[in-house]
């Protein structure tokens, strides 16, 4: 059911407004969009980040809205030195979005995965539990819920969890730590349920979809489709996750909530999509399933996040891809950015 006009983004009660905010993962694709969104509501942000697939370059935005150098914390969160910053700092809230997020790598390498989503996560977890922080936001995934029948679509937050890849079992069981957390330890949390997010600063040959076949195209070579590209998933653009997790932030932990469009979109209606926003006419090639334990189609029920948030998805597909071909013709084109070092040394 909708809500009002009047009560979408109303402003939260005033004695949940957030000091200190420590991001994890806050230099990555979408880290950085949270803390520029994060420093523009006018909190005191910290960035905790190993680096491994980010970028400083990444917080140019934030570094606008007044992130210094000394905001951001070079760590791991699997070890006990680079969590230090929750103890020293003692931020309000944490919100987690460090994480080993490839689905292919995960199968490639399970063992790796599980030591960043799961015990890294617990790690985080832990010293929040003990620090004090009153509210954790996590970023689940929609691979927690594994296959779901036709029928049974848009999946409602209260639907069995059921991975069926490495990745989404690592993220179910940080899932079910965070819930263990909550009841043992009081600790307050958000835990939400992402789609297929998608954006600029989305880089690397195991991104997304959206940002694979932009850069296939624009960059001269055949975007490859795998399977019959009649599966489906939910996608949601990386500024609306952004401010359904600042707005988290002003409220008290909803435990699970699905941040994302509500609305099955195939494979090849996103290569028709981004093969029209990129002028390039190219016909995909179509190869088998590299992976068989693929989900068929997803897409998550977001009526939770509406009326407990006030968040909605404001950002329709065709204009997202649009803004995400805009920035991957950049970067192709090596266009000049603010340079990071610039930026966070004369903020």
């Amino acid at each position: 059911m909708d809500l009002p006009v009047s009560a979408v983004g109303a402003d939260p009660p005033t004695d949940l407004t957030p000091r200190r905010i420590l991001v994890t993962g806050g230099a990555g694709f979408i880290g950085s969009h949270v803390v520029a969104r994060l420093m523009l509501m006018g909190s005191q942000v910290r960035v905790l980040d190993n680096f491994s697939t980010s970028r400083l370059e990444n917080l140019a935005d934030a570094a606008y809205g007044g992130l210094t150098e000394a905001d951001v914390v070079s760590g791991d969160i699997r070890t006990q030195e680079g969590v230090e910053v929750i103890h020293q700092w003692q931020p309000d809230v944490v919100v987690h979005l460090a994480a080993q997020s490839s689905v292919p790598a995960a199968s490639r390498s399970p063992l790796y995965d599980a030591d960043v989503n799961v015990f890294g996560t617990v790690n985080v977890l832990d010293a929040c539990a003990r620090g004090g922080v009153r509210l954790f936001i996590n970023a689940a995934s929609s691979d927690i819920f594994g296959g779901v029948a036709a029928h049974e679509l848009p999946v409602r937050e209260e639907h069995p969890i059921a991975p069926v890849s490495p990745y989404g079992v690592s993220k179910a069981v940080g899932v079910h730590y965070l819930d263990w957390y909550g009841r043992q330890h009081g600790l307050s949390y958000t835990s939400m349920v992402l789609g297929n997010v998608y954006g600029p600063r989305q880089e690397g040959s195991d991104c997304g979809v959206v940002s694979v076949m932009a850069d296939a195209l624009l960059g001269g070579r055949q975007a490859v489709i795998y399977g019959d590209g009649t599966q489906t998933r939910d996608f949601i653009y990386v500024s609306d996750v952004a401010e359904a997790i600042a707005v988290a932030c002003h409220h008290n932990g909803v435990g699970t909530v699905n941040i994302a469009s509500g609305r099955q979109t195939s494979v090849n209606e996103v290569y028709d999509t981004v093969r029209e926003a990129s002028g390039v006419g190219d016909a995909a090639r179509y190869e088998p399933l590299p992976w068989p334990d693929e989900v068929r189609n997803m897409a998550l029920d977001t009526r939770k996040a509406r009326e407990l948030l006030g968040w909605y998805p404001k950002v329709g597909f065709t204009e997202g891809v649009r803004m995400t071909v805009r920035d991957v013709r950049r970067r192709q084109a090596g266009s000049p950015n603010l340079s990071p070092v610039w930026a966070l040394s004369h903020s």
